[in-house]
């Protein structure tokens, strides 16, 4: 891999920033350590791209799946641990069907994988993906199974046979929908090469010999002309999961070895730990898993863990700073304020939700931060709780003359009136002691 000075050497050095950065050098610095990406550069020649492209390439390969807004992506990761920057790309779950279920039942399932899905903090979490198998080995009914799913769902589509024929005539059928096709193995890798690179569908390799066998198989399907691979490495157990998912992610990551530097996918078919195989791929650098079932109470610890894992760790979740109606208020209603850090606000909004009191609620923008943070860092202050008032247009939605504030920021009281004329009413200091504060009033 070039040197920051050998790469520093090949960009067009006008120190513009519009990378983002304030140098060329910087920059330079800054793709020697995959850390940023050679197109970020707007003036970049063609001759020093072809001369970079090793090192402007992620050490894990992206990969797409399926077209239009549902695409999932997976790969494209630089980082070994999420606090050193962040993982981009969640881990998705499919549901599987097997093309052996009559019409109804493949329809029914597929029904349940798009059902499969929770609000939470103002982010909806889903079954990102429906995987079809041969489970049959009839090519006519794999075909039939496929299109059937295809027509009841919009999300991408993985399809599981060891047949080459088979998996040709079905996924000729949605090849337009750019689904997974899984999988090659060491006795059908050339047949099922030519399949993916006819249609141009990425591909899953799948090797049962250790991550040599696995390398090796890459290579053999690299040879046939496919870029586009995910890597099944059959894991025995849930330590061999760990540890072979752990070894691809340092050896793709820190010592650039192209030959694993793909996303990986875990089948859990037919194991008696299918959940906790999601679990540790969830934690440690699954691309896909692949459920046959996965019930609800079930499905939302998963996928509550996946939302805390692949978050930006340096990028709160927030809230559109504004003036939100809860519990049908009038202009008798009362109002409260709470910040834009996304728990803070749907822990507040439940609290009055459960109060059954009319309330028109104020999210001031605080940049993420929750009450007392922001109140420490000068981000929720007498001045920023009345300028949000007045953009939101708050004092003609409500006529009631009160103003509820947090009990824990309860010196801003003085100067917030001042203001603002409101009354100002001191509410608790936790969330939970909103409901009996409102019957009150």
């Amino acid at each position: 891999m070039p040197t920051a000075i050998e790469i520093f050497k090949l960009l067009p050095k006008t120190n513009c920033g519009e990378c983002g950065f304030p140098t060329c050098l910087a920059f330079a610095m800054q793709l020697a350590n995959q850390k940023v990406k050679l197109d970020e550069c707007p003036y970049v020649s063609d001759n020093a791209k072809a001369s970079l492209e090793a090192s402007a390439a992620p050490p894990i390969r992206l990969i797409k799946i399926g077209t239009g807004d549902g695409t999932v992506e997976i790969g494209d990761e630089t980082e070994l641990f999420r606090h050193e920057k962040k993982f981009f790309h969640p881990v998705a779950y499919a549901l599987s069907v097997s093309d052996s279920l009559s019409e109804d039942d493949v329809k029914a399932k597929v029904e349940k994988a798009n059902a499969l899905q929770f609000e939470r903090v103002g982010q909806m979490m889903i079954m990102d993906m429906v995987a079809i198998r041969n489970d049959s080995g009839d090519a006519a009914k794999f075909a039939s199974a496929v299109e059937i799913a295809s027509s009841a769902t919009e999300k991408p589509l993985i399809l599981l046979s060891n047949d080459a024929g088979a998996m040709s005539d079905a996924a000729s059928k949605v090849a337009s929908r750019k689904p997974l096709l899984h999988c090659a193995t060491h006795e059908n890798a050339e047949d099922m090469a030519a399949v993916a690179k006819e249609l141009t569908c990425p591909l899953v390799v799948k090797s049962e010999n250790g991550l040599d066998g696995l390398a090796d198989l890459v290579v053999t399907v690299k040879g046939c002309g496919v870029e586009d691979m995910v890597l099944d490495f059959s894991p025995k157990s849930l330590k061999d999961l760990l540890e072979k998912n752990t070894i691809i992610r340092k050896h793709s990551v820190k010592k650039t070895f192209r030959g694993l530097g793909y996303p990986t996918m875990v089948d859990t078919s037919g194991s008696d730990k299918a959940l906790a195989m999601g679990l540790i791929a969830t934690m440690k650098y699954g691309s896909i898993v692949v459920f046959d079932e996965l019930a609800p109470e079930h499905a939302l610890p998963l996928y509550v863990l996946r939302q805390n894992i692949f978050t930006d760790p340096q990028v709160p979740i927030q809230v559109k700073p504004d003036i939100y109606p809860i519990n049908n208020p009038g202009e008798d209603a009362p109002l409260m304020f709470t910040t834009n850090f996304s728990l803070t606000y749907f822990t507040v909004m439940g609290d009055i939700e459960k109060s059954k009191v009319p309330v028109w609620l104020q999210v001031v923008d605080t940049e993420g931060l929750s009450v007392m943070t922001a109140f420490a860092a000068g981000k929720l202050t007498p001045e920023t709780v009345a300028k949000a008032l007045s953009d939101s247009d708050a004092y003609q939605k409500s006529k009631n003359g009160k103003i509820i504030i947090p009990g824990m920021v309860t010196r801003m009281s003085g100067k917030l009136e001042e203001l603002t004329d409101l009354k100002v009413v001191v509410g608790p200091r936790e969330s939970s002691g909103i409901p009996k504060l409102l019957k009150s009033l």
